[in-house]
This record gives C-alpha cells, sequence and structure tokens, in this order.
C-alpha cells in the first residue's frame, strides 16, 4: 500500500471514530434518559432560567424560534416543561421547568461537545485555528459547508424523537462495525469491531 492510499485510509477511519463517538453519546442519551442531545441543552437552560421567554431561549441555545417549538412541544408530551401566556404581553410565551425536568437534568451525562470544549480550552491559539481551518476544509471536501447545522454534536435531526436517535444510531453503528447488534459490540477495540483472526 503506498503512503498516500495508506494515509487517505487513516483520514477516513478517524472520521469513523468522530462519527461513531457522536453515534454512540447521542444513542445513550436516547436510552438511558429518553431525550436527545438539543432536547437536553433546551431543557438546561430553562432549568438554568426558572422562567424563560421562547424567543430569550432559543437565543440562548442558538436554535431558530421554529425548532426551539418543536422540541418545547415534545418537551410539554413528557411533563418537563409548562408554557403560559406572559400577563404583560399576552404574544409572548414563558417556559418554566417542572421537577421532573430538574431531577432529570441532575442525573443526566455530560453533554459530547461539553467534554469537547473542555478539551479544546486546553490548546493553543494556534492549535485551534488550525483544527478549524482542517474539519472547514473537510467540510468543503464532503459537500457539507453549506449544511444547516446547530453547535450540538448529536446525531440526526435537532427535533428528532430519541427513539428515532436511538434507531439511526443503532443503523449507523451495524453498517460501520458489521456487527448485527450493536450491544453486542466489542467495545474494547476503537472501531468496535473484531479483531481479524489473521
Amino acid at each position: 500500500m503506498g503512503f498516500e492510499e495508506n494515509i487517505s485510509e487513516e483520514i477516513v477511519i478517524a472520521l469513523r471514530r468522530i462519527v461513531r463517538a457522536i453515534d454512540l453519546h447521542s444513542r445513550r442519551l436516547a436510552e438511558e434518559y429518553g431525550l436527545t442531545g438539543p432536547q437536553v441543552v433546551l431543557l438546561r437552560e430553562v432549568v438554568r432560567s426558572g422562567e424563560i421567554h421562547v424567543a430569550e431561549l432559543a437565543k440562548h441555545i442558538s436554535l431558530s424560534h421554529a425548532t426551539v417549538t418543536d422540541i418545547l412541544n415534545r418537551l410539554e408530551r413528557r411533563g418537563l416543561i409548562v408554557r403560559t401566556r406572559s400577563l404583560t404581553d399576552r404574544r409572548r410565551i414563558q417556559v418554566r421547568h417542572t421537577d421532573e425536568a430538574v431531577a432529570l437534568v441532575k442525573r443526566s451525562p455530560p453533554l459530547l461537545q461539553e467534554q469537547f470544549s473542555a478539551q479544546l480550552a486546553r490548546l493553543h491559539d494556534w492549535e485551534l485555528t488550525q483544527i478549524l481551518s482542517v474539519l472547514q476544509r473537510v467540510a468543503l471536501m464532503m459537500d457539507a459547508k453549506q449544511i444547516d447545522a446547530s453547535p450540538l454534536l448529536s446525531t440526526g435531526s435537532v427535533t428528532a424523537e430519541p427513539e428515532v436517535v436511538e434507531m439511526v444510531t443503532r443503523s449507523a453503528i451495524r453498517q460501520a462495525t458489521g456487527t448485527a447488534d450493536p450491544d453486542r459490540e466489542d467495545t474494547t477495540h476503537p472501531e468496535g469491531a473484531k479483531p481479524s483472526a489473521a
């Protein structure tokens, strides 16, 4: 195998590991907490604020008003948030959390982007610039530069139900590892695949 071919293969493997790390984290949230990453972000902000207007909430978590409304609909059906009209301006909707939401937020794990941001904070400015440049180039090479994306490391649609996220991530893991059941995958290897006999 030539040098260029070997490097290309290593790049693809690294990308697969990144995608898989995001898939596994999304799946864990869906399975253990019944939430998606964006739902956790939104719920945490509501709990932190106590009560907040929908427009302010959307601004704080960098999601569109429509997306936030869709997520709030799902969280309200689960009894995690309550929406009421402002007493001073009936056009404005206020959101507050329930006790169940507080308990869920307290036991939910750190989000993947939080762990990642903590690692990035340890780097020098030149390292951060280099990483950004490389990732922007990768996005361009994959025709993904124009894709609208929120600052969340999560798979699937931002407004997807946890069950959909779990189904998508299970399918992605099966395809990436070649396993029939992702619950039985060998997690001792970076790619989750069993070592070959050769």
